[in-house]
């Protein structure tokens, strides 16, 4: 018979093999690994984590796409995502975990494949329904990394140094700026408010008090629209939850996508005790 400390143990000892549950990772407009290596090794322990790079500025993807004047749309990004996970993964369903602009993504294709997706976490994601603000264009203008930053955090000095210079470098990119001025005049006006009410999996929208970008009030709102919908709004934070408060983050990920019963407010035990799943015997 298992008990607590049986689950507690096996994220520590996980049997080597197994096939775990795959989650995918969907960013917004600051790409891909960079956004979650205060996650992706915590969930590593219960999940198998791919996180595509649909959204590189300086891919050739994305600039056969503009060379041929093609819109880099929510749409396109969504059948980039389809096509990854159809051909290279192949183990479908899929828990999703978004933040951001990937919200947009992750809903857009949970409501078109609802046979792909077992579970769906938001993170502070746009497009329900406010007006975005979007400090990250300012910076990218006036190659100011440090102003960026401080629209996103509540607590700037929580970035990573390693990212003010990974950002800095690309602000010297015209390669890098046409890729990302593209991706935002195409993503910006599309909208998923309506299309939440098509999501026929378990959901769990994040927001973040501090939050300078996506309204909290709105994303509170939005959250009743879904039709297994959990809401959790994480205190003093800003716009990037799984940065700034990653110990929090990672384990109400793992129990939301884990639990039986899912909640966006598990107990501490809950938190603690997750063991990792497999997706067969």
């Amino acid at each position: 018979m298992q008990t607590p400390l049986n689950g507690f143990l096996d994220r520590f000892r996980p049997r080597q093999y197994g096939r775990k549950f795959p989650l995918v990772l969907i960013n917004g407009l600051a790409e891909q690994a960079e956004t979650w290596y205060r996650n992706r090794k915590f969930w590593g322990r219960f999940f198998e984590v791919h996180s595509p790079n649909i959204l590189a500025y300086e891919g050739p993807a994305l600039h056969r796409r503009i060379t041929a004047r093609q819109a880099i749309t929510v749409d396109y990004l969504v059948q980039q995502l389809h096509t990854y996970l159809d051909q290279f993964v192949q183990t479908a369903p899929y828990h999703l975990v978004s933040s951001s602009l990937g919200g947009k993504v992750a809903v857009e294709f949970a409501a078109r494949y609802p046979e792909l997706v077992a579970r769906l976490v938001l993170i502070c994601p746009s497009g329900m329904g406010d007006k975005e603000q979007l400090p990250i264009i300012e910076g990218v203008v006036g190659r100011d990394a440090q102003a960026m930053v401080r629209s996103v955090f509540h607590k700037p000095r929580l970035a990573d140094r390693e990212m003010l210079r990974y950002y800095k470098s690309k602000f010297n990119s015209r390669k890098w700026k046409l890729g990302f001025v593209k991706a935002v005049r195409g993503t910006l006006d599309h909208t998923v408010r309506e299309r939440l009410r098509d999501i026929k999996c378990p959901a769990l929208l994040v927001t973040a008090s501090h939050d300078k970008i996506c309204c909290p009030r709105t994303a509170e709102e939005a959250a009743h629209d879904l039709p297994l919908g959990h809401f959790r709004k994480i205190m003093k934070c800003g716009h990037a939850p799984q940065i700034e408060k990653p110990w929090l983050l990672n384990r109400l990920v793992v129990d939301f996508l884990n639990s039986p019963t899912p909640s966006a407010n598990p107990s501490i035990k809950q938190l603690i005790l997750a063991k990792p799943t497999r997706v067969t015997p």
